[in-house]
């Protein structure tokens, strides 16, 4: 295994799950450096963390040293750093969102595939082992075709959580829950029920909150295979729970709840893959977590470099969640129904 030197551009909120993995994966991983316009959370970054800092963007992503390029930028930032990084040959690994607006997602993506570098995206959910099990029996066949399948996000920010400037803003983050918080749900959601063919939802702001974006979602879904579905996202359920998907098969229905699996199958046995409850994220503390599975995707990033292969998630597989969203806020906008095929149209 070869060990790899990382740039990090951002050091805000975000950076601890990112910083307590490279931590542990110090023996493939070294940091170069970490970028930020503000010299107090560089300083934070090199107090917190003992990682060099650096105040110049292009000399960071271009230093030879430099094998991969970890952006924790707003989403608003990142086709900016991913042009730079993509221009100097660099691998990309991405936090969620792509970009803030469906065209930048878009070019994100293909400007790396133009410049034939890998691209990531960060969307751990689809590390969580019960998740990834239940994907390999899906795809064996052992649950049958899907009927129908549900996702509910409910979760809590307190007023505070937006007072921060640009926070739940199309012009920084590009939207509110669907893009910032249920995204990772969705994403895992997608790759176990297969694609979303129609959407028909309403999107708003609760009166718990005061910012431009959404806070509350509510969309009925129809699937490519045509079984009938739902979303239900918020950020205005105190105290915040674990997201919960269900998802029902002609043999067994699943359900998974944070990291915990049960399959409740139609003769009537059940499997309970059961794990200790801890925080999830969804809660006032939006950094409540384990850094488990940022590591996993770190870790799942540096083996497709050195096997030569994609990462779990790439840029095409995230633009399938973006897509998804895209339908539900143009389907709340235009008070119809939205079909996904129809969106560039």
């Amino acid at each position: 295994m070869q060990r790899r030197g990382i740039a990090v551009i951002g050091a805000g909120m975000g950076m601890k799950p990112h910083a307590l993995s490279l931590r542990d994966l110090a023996d493939r991983a070294e940091v170069i450096g970490v970028f930020s316009r503000s010299s107090e959370r560089r300083d934070a970054a090199h107090a917190g963390y003992g990682f060099p800092v650096s105040d110049d963007l292009d000399a960071l992503v271009n230093d030879p040293r430099v094998d991969v390029v970890l952006v924790l930028t707003p989403p608003s930032a990142h086709l900016e750093v991913v042009r730079l990084a993509a221009a100097a040959g660099k691998a990309i690994l991405l936090e969620k969102p792509i970009e803030h607006s469906p065209a930048r997602s878009r070019e994100v993506v293909e400007t790396a595939r133009t410049a034939g570098v890998r691209l990531g995206i960060v969307l751990q959910n689809r590390t969580r082992p019960n998740a990834r099990e239940l994907g390999r029996r899906i795809a064996a066949g052992e649950l049958g075709e899907l009927v129908t399948a549900a996702a509910s996000i409910r979760w809590w920010r307190a007023q505070s959580y937006y007072d921060e400037p640009g926070r739940g803003t199309l012009a920084r983050d590009g939207g509110g829950v669907l893009l910032t918080q249920a995204i990772h749900a969705l994403d895992l959601f997608l790759s176990l029920t297969g694609p979303v063919a129609e959407v028909s939802a309403t999107v708003g702001t609760s009166r718990t909150h005061r910012m431009e974006c959404e806070d509350v979602v509510s969309a009925a879904i129809r699937f490519a295979n045509g079984a009938i579905g739902s979303i239900d996202a918020t950020t205005a359920s105190f105290p915040g729970f674990p997201e919960r998907l269900e998802l029902v098969f002609e043999r067994a229905t699943a359900v998974l709840t944070g990291e915990s699996l049960m399959l409740y199958w139609r003769d009537g046995s059940i499997e309970d893959h059961s794990i200790a409850a801890g925080g999830h994220g969804g809660g006032a503390d939006p950094m409540g977590y384990s850094h488990t599975r940022h590591r996993a995707v770190l870790e799942d990033f540096l083996d497709a470099l050195d096997e030569g292969r994609e990462p779990l998630v790439t840029g095409e597989e995230a633009l399938k969640v973006h897509r998804l969203i895209e339908a539900i806020l143009a389907s709340s906008a235009e008070r119809r129904p939205v079909r996904l095929a129809d969106l560039d149209r």
